[in-house]
């Protein structure tokens, strides 16, 4: 089977790294795919964004399954245009996918289908916001309604921080039309909990829960990012508060998405907060994780094309899902400066001695230039490690961390700290 896999990072490479390892695939292409993809299949200039070139592309070469890495093709309707062609592709329509595409509409459908969420308020005016924070009190959290890169979500901790966040995103457009409506969010506490879930539409399956750490630096210090590493399983979660978040939440998302006739088969990305009144719904996603997908897919035991093939016909319950009960985590490797400005072109060195010393290294910002591997990106690798605990997962995927090296590079290291503090 033929398989493309849409996008470039970190995510893309894992997503086609457990693809190969599939009976059934023989070919995998990825657009644009990444230096360490090309290992592995072949690397088309084509941007995720493409749709268009996408569909002749996936036409053209008589590919299976195209498998959608990134939000923005989901939100702008590459499902709906690939299924109008006939084509099989595994990821949600445009309508499921403003699951993550409008925070609007994901607030309203929680609040639709009584789905546990902080309490929250829509403006749509910038006055009338304003007044809304004059009214309030600290600290306020603030989202831009549509697509803003990860950056669309502001935890102020002062009137005047939030004042100033609106007008940078209402009046100063920072995310652009993303932010023509924005989200006043009651903030929450607790520790953060990701839960992905394959759905076929009448039916779901959960990988590993796993725990991301978004701050740039140790002790959730320094400025956030797209994720600095993650770890599964989480300690924190017991068999009842998993079934608690089943029954209440996901259960109900299914629901919810049946009800709303989304079309397609995809992941729905769970961003909960175990706050002291129970586990709430922060944020929904609607595609794999990233560098959640890099510890949850190598501690999935089932063959991931079945899954995502079966998935697209509605027959998930045909495939015999298991999960791993070893541990695993993910650090990554960044360019110095992120996630501010950073430097690019360093040659990498060390990945075949981290991958020699049992870590899978996942490329995430990287290129190949005459012949070397550089960093082309915020986050350049993910180094992930298997082991029976997570205390050893957590030794051998450092150990692999300190084989590698480029100019300026910099990782956590106290990546799953609260799960040893458990």
């Amino acid at each position: 089977m033929k398989v493309l896999v849409i996008g470039g990072g970190g995510r893309e490479h894992t997503i086609a790294w457990k693809l190969s390892r599939s009976q059934h695939v023989d070919t995998i292409f990825a657009a644009p795919g990444n230096a360490g993809i090309a290992g592995m299949g072949e690397c088309v200039p084509i941007g995720a964004d493409d749709n268009k070139a996408l569909l002749e592309f996936a036409r053209e070469k008589k590919v299976d399954l195209t498998v959608v890495g990134p939000e923005a093709p989901l939100v702008s309707g590459i499902v709906d245009l690939f299924r109008q062609e006939g084509l099989r592709i595994f990821g949600f329509d445009s309508k499921g996918a403003l699951l993550e595409g409008s925070k609007v509409w994901a607030k309203q459908f929680m609040e639709k289908y009584d789905i546990p969420t902080g309490d929250f308020a829509v403006f749509d005016n910038h006055c009338a916001a304003q007044n809304a924070i004059d009214a309030g009190k600290p600290p306020f959290v603030i989202k831009a309604d549509g697509l803003a890169a990860g950056k669309g979500v502001l935890i102020c901790e002062t009137i005047e921080e939030a004042r100033d966040a609106v007008e940078t995103v209402m009046q100063k457009k920072k995310f652009g039309t993303a932010g023509d409506r924005i989200v006043f969010e009651e903030f929450l506490e607790g520790p953060e909990l990701s839960v992905l879930a394959v759905f076929d539409g009448k039916d779901y399956r959960l990988f590993v829960p796993s725990q991301d750490h978004k701050r740039a630096f140790d002790g959730d210090k320094g400025p956030n990012t797209g994720g600095m590493g993650a770890y599964a399983p989480v300690p924190v979660l017991d068999h009842i508060l998993e079934e608690k978040i089943r029954i209440e939440i996901i259960e109900r998302t299914l629901s919810g998405i049946q009800s709303e006739k989304v079309e397609g088969a995809g992941v729905v990305y769970f961003g909960l907060m175990l706050t002291p009144s129970g586990p709430k719904v922060l944020e929904y996603n609607c595609r794999f994780g990233d560098p959640e997908t890099q510890v949850i897919l190598p501690l999935l035991k089932t063959d991931l094309f079945e899954v995502l093939y079966e998935a697209t016909e509605n027959n998930l319950e045909s495939v015999d899902f298991e999960n791993s009960d070893e541990a695993c985590t993910c650090v990554v490797i960044a360019s110095g400066g992120y996630p501010g400005k950073y430097e690019k072109g360093f040659e990498i060195s060390g990945i075949a001695e981290a991958e020699e010393a049992g870590c899978a290294v996942f490329h995430a910002g990287t290129a190949i230039e005459n012949g070397r591997t550089v960093n082309s990106g915020g986050r350049v690798l993910g180094v992930t490690a298997t082991a029976p605990t997570l205390r050893e997962a957590i030794d051998k995927a450092y150990a692999g961390v300190d084989r590698i090296s480029f100019e300026n590079c910099f990782s956590r290291r106290d990546i799953a700290w609260r799960a040893l503090e458990k």
